[in-house]
């Protein structure tokens, strides 16, 4: 069973000619699926049509099995399929790292004390523990991407959605990121425009053009 299986997707924002446009892809489990393509294509878009942030125009989208139509469908899909945002302060708005890694897990129901594991585990497993007590908004922007990255993989999602996790990182940690990447068993959506970072991590590549993936 595929993860997602997206067919026909169109897309419009208000006043805008379409920016997707019968735009399909399937994605299988531990597959790492890379998405390239010009600035607007409607790649964030994408992703955000996935977790059910937008609506499509036209088209279907299928979750794990079930097809997704209503906001209450696409629950269970936030649960299981964790997106990375382009921007990390879109995504960091606890007041430390360690607090906002743990949000999610206690979102999800965990106790503090099962909080508090999860969030060690996932900062030694990034390595990333020195950043445990730092006051977020005062982090790098690379330090803010890894730490976005560490907040999704501690709810333990199936599928990672990333938008760009590049963006901001220097050559050390851009190295780090394609380790850890490498690493995890999830299936994996990935916006980017670096090809080099996409040639290191991809199964399969795709284009986003005119709306549709190639």
């Amino acid at each position: 069973m595929s993860c997602f299986d997206l067919a026909g997707i169109g897309f419009a924002y208000p006043g805008q000619p379409p920016i997707l446009d019968g735009a399909a892809l399937t994605l299988a489990p531990g597959e790492r699926l890379c998405i390239a393509g010009p600035n607007g294509a409607g790649k964030s878009t994408l992703l955000k049509i996935m977790v059910g942030l937008l609506k499509p125009t036209s088209g279907r989208v299928t979750a794990f099995g079930a097809e997704r139509r209503e906001e209450q469908d696409f629950h269970e899909v936030r649960r299981r399929a964790g997106l990375v945002f382009q921007d990390a302060d879109d995504q960091l708005f606890c007041p430390t790292v360690a607090e906002d890694i743990a949000f999610g897990p206690l979102n999800l129901g965990k106790s503090r004390a099962e909080a508090l594991t999860i969030v060690e585990a996932v900062l030694a497993r990034l390595d990333l523990r020195h950043l445990r007590d730092r006051i977020t908004h005062r982090l790098s922007g690379g330090e803010k991407r890894l730490v976005t990255l560490a907040s999704v993989l501690a709810m333990e999602p199936d599928v990672l959605l990333l938008d760009e996790p590049t963006n901001a990182l220097d050559e050390r940690n851009e190295a780090r990121l394609i380790e850890i990447l490498l690493s995890l068993p999830q299936a994996m959506v990935v916006v980017s425009h670096d090809a080099d970072f996409r040639h290191s991590i991809a199964t399969r590549n795709l284009r986003l053009k005119d709306g549709r993936l190639a």
